[in-house]
């Protein structure tokens, strides 16, 4: 069986966009891999974080994983910091990256600029990311479009790495879902929505309730043409809004097109909240309910000791290949 590895940063609360760019590819996934699921908290930590916070965070993304459908009978489930192994690769991957390389990554170049201290850290994490694809030999690895070049920098390193020391690591290859890749921010349908983002009116969290999901949705920038059709272009408001409808419903853009084109906004931002507000809040009630008992803790206990054997034999494999290690 092919295997599968994914994970959400635990840096801010998840997002309508993390389930359906994300979470909800997992789920459909976890029946054809062997699928690795990971926090990836040392990721988190590239731009300041409070530290009861992110401990909490933590916690309530592995319970939103749960509630969003991951089995945790079918998935490996683990805390990246608690693994040493992912660190101790890294630095080994660092020394067979070129500089070049990392400094082509667009996410570091867009971050770096809403900084005025950059850490180290957030130019480095691509590598550290490679290195949490490498260690458990991931054929696949599902991620949004805009994270598809760091994917692709782990295939760099992994064919540089084998072609130098012999094959050791599984070359990793992007899943990238064709609907509701990336989820726009409902008062920017320019930009991605995306957790990170200090202005919150055009994100709807996984957790928000009722009243405040309707009253986002409704105020949803949108276009004076009062036509529903999808234009990412010339409409990317209401593109959006059926980019969200499709996810949600499982159905194609054309189709929501056609089911919606003789409405007026209002009514589809409705009917889009309403489709919205049913799925957050059977999630919502599956989420209470794994926070309230030890069901976390005893799966990240687990998947810890699962995936320390697995990394282990990797990282002692890499270190007799490049010649460090006691003789």
């Amino acid at each position: 069986m092919k295997r599968l590895l994914t994970g959400l940063q635990p840096s801010g609360e998840l997002t309508l966009g993390s389930l359906i760019g994300g979470i909800r590819q997992s789920v459909a996934f976890q029946e054809e891999y062997d699928s690795f699921i990971f926090v990836p908290d040392l990721h988190a930590i590239t731009v300041p974080q409070d530290p009861t916070l992110l401990r909490e965070r933590i916690k309530k993304n592995v319970a939103l994983y749960l509630a969003c459908g991951i089995d945790p009978a079918k998935n490996t489930i683990y805390l990246q910091s608690q693994n040493l192994y992912h660190t101790n690769l890294s630095w080994i991957l660092e020394c067979n990256t070129y500089m070049g390389e990392a400094s082509r990554m667009t996410q570091f170049k867009d971050k770096s600029k809403k900084q005025q201290n950059v850490a180290v850290g957030l130019f480095t994490y691509p590598i550290l990311m490679a290195a949490d694809i490498l260690l458990y030999d991931a054929d696949f690895v599902p991620v949004g479009i805009d994270q598809k070049q760091h994917v692709e920098l782990a295939r760099d390193i992994a064919i540089r790495f084998n072609h130098k020391y012999e094959d050791i690591f599984t070359v990793p290859a992007p899943l990238i879902p064709e609907i509701g890749a990336k989820i726009m921010n409902l008062q920017d349908p320019t930009r991605k929505m995306s957790k990170s983002d200090t202005d919150t009116k055009g994100i709807i969290f996984l957790l928000d309730s009722e009243e405040v999901i309707r009253k986002k949705i409704m105020a949803a920038v949108t276009d004076s043409e009062n036509k529903v059709y999808y234009d990412i272009e010339k409409k990317p408001g209401i593109s959006n809004l059926l980019t969200i409808y499709s996810a949600l419903s499982h159905m194609k853009i054309n189709e929501v097109e056609e089911k919606y084109k003789e409405y007026n906004y209002g009514t589809l931002k409705k009917e889009v909240a309403d489709l919205v507000v049913s799925t957050l809040l059977a999630i919502q009630k599956k989420y209470q309910e794994f926070m309230a008992g030890k069901v976390v803790e005893n799966i990240l206990k687990e998947g810890l000791l699962k995936t320390n054997k697995i990394a282990k034999e990797k990282y002692d494999a890499v270190l007799e290949k490049i010649g460090l290690g006691r003789v």
